[in-house]
Order: C-alpha cells, then structure tokens, then sequence
C-alpha cells in the first residue's frame, strides 16, 4: 500500500501547489481580504499533509503498519474536508460550508495521533 501514498502525495502536492499559484496569480485582488486569508490556509494545510503522506509512505516502505495506513486516509480525508471547505468558501463566499471544516480538521488530528501511536510501537533503538 506504501506506494500507493506516493501517487496520492505527489498528486495531492501537485494540487496543492496549482491551487497556490491560481489563488496567487488569478484571485489576486478578486477575493476580500478575509476570503484571501482563508483561501491561504487552505493552500498551506493542503500542501503540509501533502508531504506528510508522502513521509509516512516512506516510513512505511521500511515498516507496514496500520497505523500508517489510518494516519494517510485521515491526512486525506483532512485534505478533502479541511482544505476542499475552505476552497470552496473562498470561492464561492458562502459561509455555511466553514461547519465542514471541523470535521477535516479532526481528520488531521487523527491522522497525526495514528502516526504518534505508531511511534510507540517502534522498539527504543530502532533504526531505519
């Protein structure tokens, strides 16, 4: 499954990174201010979870775990949810879609406490 989170991270990355350059070059002056700033923070927690679906690919390659599988698919359901909400209320301006953007937020939080569990499982001098 491990290489499978590389296709979903580079893809996601490259969303990611087109989503800023559009919200850079052809939103600039279009969006309020308030608007812009939540587009922004779509953009960066969008590429952040990108590259850590990518890291926790490649812990994987070395260690399988379940927990690694349950940190990708919350960091991706995070990125859906989270960053897809916040896209969508910058865009559109309706703000009712910001009461999704919870529910990607605890995604992530999940994602990242998988990921702290798994560390717990690792003996005290393992080495990659």
């Amino acid at each position: 499954m491990a290489g499978v989170w590389f296709t979903v991270a580079g893809a996601s990355a490259f969303l990611a990174v087109a989503a800023g350059a559009f919200g850079a070059h052809a939103l600039r002056g279009a969006l309020p201010a308030d608007l812009a700033n939540v587009y922004e923070t779509a953009v960066r927690y969008h590429l952040m979870h990108a590259l850590a679906m990518l890291c926790v690919g490649v812990i994987e390659l070395r260690r399988p775990h379940t927990l690694l599988t349950v940190s990708n698919w919350c960091f991706l359901a995070g990125t859906v949810l989270f960053s897809g909400s916040l896209y969508a209320l910058s865009l559109s301006g309706v703000r009712w879609l910001g009461a999704i953007t919870p529910f990607g937020g605890v995604a992530f939080l999940i994602g990242w406490l998988a990921l702290a569990w798994f560390g717990t499982t690792l003996p005290p001098k393992r080495r990659f």
